[in-house]
Formats: structure tokens, sequence, C-alpha cells
């Protein structure tokens, strides 16, 4: 019953979602659902199955950083563990850290910065989320994936 419900809010949350993101959403929908059917009841880093779903389906303050400073340590975070584009993803957390004016130095001084590069991401909404105690599962990866596209996005933006 429960996988109904959450299965139900899900496809709520997809067609709500509009027709240009709905290839995505039902990729991570369909994903979803297997993960919960096979991880029923499990814990991945201390997230459930469900509570992972939820991190995709839901606003993307979850996920996204609170301060630059710390979307260029995650950024560091997710080129390291190839969950975005390496090339691209340095680029980016190298002209964030110049805007900062953070040299090197100051970067390891910098909690925020150094909280990103172990993949701690602080969130706009004042939650921490680890991305590197989430698991392995597809589910974990796409949460790790969904992350990292937003915290570049922002980066792309505070560079701009």
């Amino acid at each position: 019953m429960k996988k109904q419900i959450i299965l139900s809010t899900l496809l709520g949350a997809l067609l709500a979602s509009g027709a240009a993101q709905a290839a995505s959403w039902q990729d991570s929908l369909s994903s979803a659902a297997s993960e919960l059917t096979k991880e029923s009841g499990s814990s991945q880093g201390g997230l459930s199955a469900s509570s992972l779903t939820g991190l995709l389906g839901n606003s993307s303050q979850s996920l996204s950083a609170g301060t630059m400073n710390n979307a260029a340590g995650i950024l560091e975070y997710c080129a390291k563990q190839k969950l975005a584009s390496v090339t691209d993803t340095q680029n980016i957390k190298n002209q964030v850290l110049g805007k900062l004016g953070l040299d090197t130095q100051e970067q390891k001084q910098d909690t925020n910065y150094m909280d990103g590069i172990q993949g701690l991401l602080n969130a706009q909404n004042g939650q921490q989320l680890n991305l590197s105690t989430l698991g392995n599962s597809s589910l974990a990866k796409q949460v790790k994936t969904k992350a990292c596209d937003l915290v570049l996005k922002q980066g792309v933006n505070f560079i701009s």
C-alpha cells in the first residue's frame, strides 16, 4: 500500500512537471519503482528508498547549494566521482572560485568549500545532505547526478 501511495505521488509530480520533462521523469519514476520493489524498507546511507525518491521529486532547494563556496566544493566532488562532465565541472568550479576571490590557502580554510569537496551539500533549504553516503544504487546515483546538475547550473548562473 505504501509503495502505491509513493508511486501515485510520483506519477502526480510527473504529470504536473509538463511534457518537456516527461521522458526524463518517466525514467526516474520507472527506476524509483524498480528500486522500491528491490529495496523495500532498506536504507541507503541513512536514507530509505522512499526518501531518495522524495529528493528526486522534491523542489530543487533540497539538492542545490546554499552558498557558492559550497557549490564550488560540490563541483569538485562531482568531477572526482564522475557524476558530471569533468572538464566542464572543473572549469566552472575554477571560475566560481576566481569570482569568489578564494586563493588556494583560503579554500582550505573555508568550511563550506571543504564540506563540498567531501560531498556534504549544505542545501538551500538549510539542511545538509551527505552525497558520499547515499550508496550506489541506481536511485542514489540519480539523486547524486541531479544534485551535481543543479549545482553546476548554479555555478554557471553565478559566473554569468
